[in-house]
């Protein structure tokens, strides 16, 4: 299994998770040109994605996705929630329901629910069937909850989000309003925050460590890269960016 990324951030995400036969993308924030020039460097054909799963309906997360999946034929996987807020009535998609598995290829996807300020969030851990490897997708979540301790645990991956630093952002640009939807419960995870589940989580078979959907106004990738290299026991982390994402990275 393997995990890449097209841009990760407050303009767009969309992320590749691959193994074998099967591609799955999760997300597409980008209009159709963009995703296509910017899928083009991997060297996949956008009509060969088996699925795509939409983890909730925030236009950075969905822009793109009813006219990808329309022009290519792709299956969507989303939550019922999710759909009714994201997508027109007419458009027929796959349901997903929060702790219930559902296997695409070679892959069986778990969705999670996480606390976010939208209709029904899921992200999602990818089990690699035929030698148990495990990948996890964790951003856009207000709070750390028991659940996704449990859920986050024992993975050979995880792509995690760091999304502001606490002073930035009260000392940052955007109006207050917006500081208080981003630092709330229902909001993102700050760089804190994001280090303190990685202390409560069992990281014994972690190889690697992305940090993702890192804000261009309200964090630094150096920040973010000294504290995670603080802590013992964690990889040094790739670190995913709004403009090139992350190339192939295999578990």
């Amino acid at each position: 299994m393997r995990i890449a990324s097209l841009g990760s951030g407050s303009r767009g995400n969309a992320t590749l998770v691959q193994h074998e036969e099967t591609t799955l993308l999760i997300d597409n924030g980008f209009s159709l040109k963009q995703f296509t020039r910017r899928l083009d460097r991997f060297e996949i054909d956008p009509a060969s994605i088996d699925a795509v799963l939409l983890t909730h309906e925030h236009g950075d997360h969905s822009g793109g996705i009813e006219r990808l999946c329309n022009n290519h034929e792709i299956p969507l996987w989303t939550a019922v929630g999710t759909a009714r807020a994201a997508l027109a009535p007419e458009f027929k998609y796959h349901r997903l329901v929060a702790g219930q598995s559902v296997t695409i290829g070679g892959i069986e996807v778990f969705p999670v629910t996480v606390p976010h300020d939208a209709s029904e969030p899921l992200q999602f851990i990818f089990h690699q069937l035929d030698n148990g490897k495990r990948l996890g997708i964790l951003t856009d979540t207000g709070h750390v909850t028991r659940h996704i301790i449990e859920s986050f645990s024992c993975l050979d991956a995880l792509l995690l989000e760091f999304n502001y630093d606490p002073e930035m952002l009260e000392t940052g640009p955007y109006p207050e309003l917006l500081k208080q939807r981003v630092g709330g419960n229902l909001g993102h995870l700050s760089n804190l925050q994001s280090i303190d589940l990685l202390r409560q989580i069992d990281t014994a078979r972690l190889s690697c460590l992305i940090a993702a959907h890192i804000s261009e106004k309200n964090n630094m990738p150096v920040i973010v890269d000294q504290l995670i290299r603080e802590l013992d026991g964690v990889p040094a982390p790739v670190l995913a960016s709004q403009n090139e994402g992350f190339d192939w990275i295999s578990i």
